[in-house]
C-alpha cells in the first residue's frame, strides 16, 4: 500500500498545492514555517479523518478562507483508493472514499494504517494519562473495529452518567435504579476494554524491548506498565465502592477511562528520571514498536511518517533508522527536514528510491 499523489487546498498555509510521490522515501525541505510538517499531517488526516496536530476541523483552514480539502489517492491491494476530507464552517467535516460518504468516520479507521513520528510525541512523557491511554487506543483501534465500537458505547455512557450525577445534584434527588443501568452498562464494556488493553501491553513490550535496545545500544531496562482500577476490582464494586465521591464530584471517578501507561526506566518514571535523549529514544522506540505491531497484525506495511526527527538525534540513532530502512522493514517513508544536503546524504544511504519536495 502506498500513497500516489495528494492535492491540498486551502489546508493550514496552503491555498493549492499538488505532489506526486515515490513509492518509497518522499521528503519535504526547507525552512522553518514553510509547511512541511501540514504536508505530513494532510497525509496522516487521510488515515484517521482528522489532524495529529489540530483536532478541531476549523483550526486547519487556511486564514481567511472557509473551507479546507484534503484530496489524496492511494494504490492498496492492487486497487485505486480515493480518500477525500473536507470541512466548511459552520458545517459538518466530510470524509469521503472513492465518492461515498463514511456515515461514521470510525468505519474509515485501519483502512489505511499509518504512523507517525513526531517533536508532538514528547506529550505522551509529559501530559497526562488521557494521552496515553490515545495512544494504547489509536493502535489497537487501527486493528479491531469491535474495540473501538465497544471504546465509543463506553465514552458515551460515562457522559449520560456524568450528567445523571450533576442532574442528582442539582435537584437533590437520587435514583439507584437508573443509575444501576449505567454501571452494568459500564461493567460489561469496560471488562472488554480491559481485557483488549491488557493483551495489548502483553504483546507489545517485547516488540517495544527489541527496538529500545537495536536504537540505543544499550542495556538500561525500560517497562511500559498498564495501570487499571480493574486489577483490583470490577467495575460495578468500583462504581458502588466509589459512589459518595462520583456523587460529590458530579462525575464518575473510577473505571478505565482512568487508565493509565506508565513510561519506566530502570524501574523509575522516565518523566522525572530520564535523560533528554533518552526520552527521545523511548518515545522512537515505542513508534517504531506501534508501527511493526500494526505491520504484524494487519499483515500491511502502515505508511510511516518522521516529522523533523533526524534533527532531534545523533548520527549513531539515525544510522540505526537508516539500517531499518535498507533491510526493507518499512513500506513508504515521509520525511521533514529543515536540512535539504543532510536530507539528501541520510536518503541516498538506504539505496532505495526517492524524491525531494523543496517547499
Amino acid at each position: 500500500m502506498f500513497l500516489k499523489k495528494i492535492s491540498l487546498f486551502n489546508y493550514k498555509n496552503f491555498s493549492e498545492a499538488n505532489f506526486e510521490f515515490d513509492v518509497k522515501i518522499n521528503c519535504f525541505v526547507g525552512k522553518n514555517g514553510v509547511g512541511k510538517t501540514n504536508v505530513l499531517d494532510a497525509i496522516y488526516h487521510l488515515a484517521n479523518g482528522k489532524s495529529y496536530f489540530n483536532p478541531l476541523a476549523v483550526q486547519n483552514i487556511k486564514h481567511n478562507e472557509e473551507f479546507f480539502v484534503v484530496d489524496g489517492e492511494f494504490e492498496k491491494n492492487e486497487r485505486t483508493e480515493q480518500i477525500v476530507s473536507s470541512f466548511k464552517k459552520g458545517q459538518k467535516k466530510i470524509l469521503k472514499r472513492n465518492g461515498k460518504s463514511y456515515e461514521k468516520f470510525s468505519d474509515h479507521i485501519g483502512f489505511i494504517p499509518l504512523v507517525i513520528i513526531s517533536p508532538a510525541d514528547n506529550d505522551l512523557i509529559i501530559e497526562g494519562s488521557e494521552t496515553r491511554r490515545k495512544f494504547i487506543d489509536t493502535v489497537i483501534s487501527q486493528l479491531d473495529a469491535n474495540y473501538l465500537q465497544k471504546l465509543i458505547q463506553y465514552q458515551k455512557i460515562i457522559m449520560q452518567r456524568n450528567a445523571l450525577l450533576k442532574y442528582f445534584a442539582l435537584n437533590h434527588v437520587f435514583e439507584n435504579d437508573t443509575l444501576s443501568i449505567y454501571n452494568e452498562q459500564l461493567n460489561s464494556l469496560g471488562q472488554i476494554i480491559f481485557e483488549k488493553r491488557k493483551q495489548f501491553i502483553d504483546d507489545f513490550l517485547p516488540i517495544f524491548n527489541r527496538y529500545h535496545k537495536e536504537i540505543t545500544n544499550s542495556s538500561e531496562q525500560v517497562q511500559l506498565v498498564y495501570e487499571s482500577h480493574l486489577f483490583e476490582a470490577d467495575t460495578i464494586t468500583l462504581l458502588e465502592k466509589n459512589l459518595a465521591k462520583d456523587r460529590a464530584l458530579h462525575y464518575t471517578s473510577v473505571g478505565i477511562h482512568k487508565d493509565d501507561l506508565s513510561f519506566q526506566i530502570d524501574n523509575y518514571p522516565i518523566k522525572k528520571f530520564g535523560s533528554q535523549g533518552q526520552q527521545k529514544s523511548f518515545l522512537i522506540a515505542l513508534k517504531l514498536a506501534q508501527f511493526e505491531f500494526v505491520k504484524k497484525q494487519s499483515g500491511e506495511k502502515p505508511i510511516l511518517l518522521f516529522d523533523d526527527i533526524f534533527d532531534k538525534l545523533d548520527e549513531f540513532r539515525v544510522s540505526k533508522i537508516v539500517a531499518m530502512v535498507n533491510e526493507d522493514q518499512f513500506g513508504q517513508l515521509f520525511i521533514s527536514d529543515t536540512h535539504p544536503e543532510r536530507t539528501e546524504e541520510i536518503v541516498k544511504s538506504t539505496h532505495q528510491s526517492y524524491k525531494i519536495f523543496n517547499l
